[in-house]
């Protein structure tokens, strides 16, 4: 009698114990989690925005757009984090910067997109803080990109070049976001169509300009994370949205292909003699990590390697928390060496901003 009523216990229990046995597994398979020692975003992106709050500037006399792409990372990583005094620490590095401020000579000053980016660093502190000193400041940035624009609405900035697709639309994005204001919304997507339409072969993949056919990894990484974000804002029923969507899954479906065995994309995507490049692999991770959270992209499929790029990465760290292995900066030009003979670079604000970037998406 006792052996039966335990069979009879053991038949209620074993559904529970299956089910249980079968949830733990999916678990721990959840490819943005459980992640090897020393690559979680919170660690990863906790060392390069520390770093980044006591680097000094890089490049120009005037703040480089890639120091304000990291700038922008950091931030976003400290709201995410509710990390209060590194958020602190990059308001009073920008404080400066500020106009009248004693590094107001490091403000830009062309009508130019690598120039006018600067703006995103008080919308977002704006944004944060909602201090209206930075939000203003920051949407006069936004408005001076259109003071004069095309005959077709683009901006007088337009230019072509793939870098123009994050340069150009996270300011526009970031006074949209700031002010809620539709122009600015639908001035990013007027512009991304074009870009889109211009630029974008069969393939996916974007050269560097019209007369440059060339698939510069960093290049490719600006459209890539500019479309991201992008989509991350544009709400679905807006009329450029599923022109966006598609460039962005065809540019997804690319990049797949193109990957390494070794998680990361090459300084030329198409060449696998080439060596590794960080930055625009941070940007690619970026990109898919952003599309599999949102729904965009199959996560069977992108998430693992997403997963893949990140950890490969996180491993062109050093000790000192510089990216290691950047491509320096690149202006276009029709000549396939000189993509080769790129120097690599350590540290350099083009390789911190995208880790951050990547950081912060895993984390949302």
């Amino acid at each position: 009698m006792h052996a039966i009523i335990k069979l009879a216990i053991l038949g209620l229990l074993l559904p529970t114990l299956s089910a249980t046995a079968q949830a733990q597994p999916q678990a721990n398979l959840d490819p943005f989690s459980n992640w090897p020692a020393g690559t979680s975003p919170q660690e990863v992106g906790k060392r390069i925005a520390d770093h980044f709050v006591t680097s000094p500037h890089q490049y120009t006399a005037t703040i480089h757009y890639s120091e304000v792409c990291a700038w922008f990372g950091a931030l976003t990583f400290a709201q995410l984090t509710h990390d209060d005094a590194l958020r602190t620490g990059l308001i009073h590095k920008f404080e400066p910067l500020m106009p009248g401020g004693a590094e107001s000579s490091r403000i830009p000053v062309r009508h130019h997109v690598d120039d006018s980016i600067f703006g995103i660093v008080p919308l977002e502190i704006g944004i944060q803080t909602k201090d209206p000193r930075y939000l203003v400041y920051g949407q006069f940035w936004a408005d001076r990109q259109w003071e004069n624009p095309q005959p077709d609405g683009l901006s007088a900035e337009t230019r072509y070049w793939i870098d123009d697709m994050y340069m150009l639309t996270i300011l526009q994005l970031e006074a949209y976001r700031a002010t809620g204001d539709p122009k600015y919304l639908n001035r990013d997507a007027l512009e991304m169509v074009s870009y889109l339409d211009k630029l974008q072969q069969p393939n996916g993949l974007f050269p560097h300009a019209p007369d440059v056919p060339f698939y510069w990894g960093r290049g490719d990484g600006w459209f890539a994370a500019g479309m991201a974000e992008l989509l991350r804002t544009l709400p679905a029923d807006h009329p450029q949205h599923a022109r966006i969507l598609q460039g962005y899954k065809l540019m997804m479906a690319a990049l797949l292909r193109y990957q390494g065995k070794d998680g990361m994309w090459r300084q030329l995507i198409d060449h696998e003699d080439i060596w590794p490049e960080s930055s625009s692999s941070a940007m690619f991770a970026f990109a898919m990590i952003t599309g599999v959270k949102n729904g965009w992209l199959p996560a069977d499929t992108y998430a693992p390697a997403a997963r893949k790029a990140w950890i490969a990465v996180a491993g062109y760290i050093d000790q000192n928390n510089d990216v290691t292995q950047v491509c320096e900066g690149t202006g276009k030009k029709n000549d396939l060496q000189y993509y080769y003979e790129r120097r690599r670079r350590t540290g350099d604000f083009h390789g911190q901003a995208p880790v951050l970037w990547a950081a912060s998406a895993l984390l949302r």
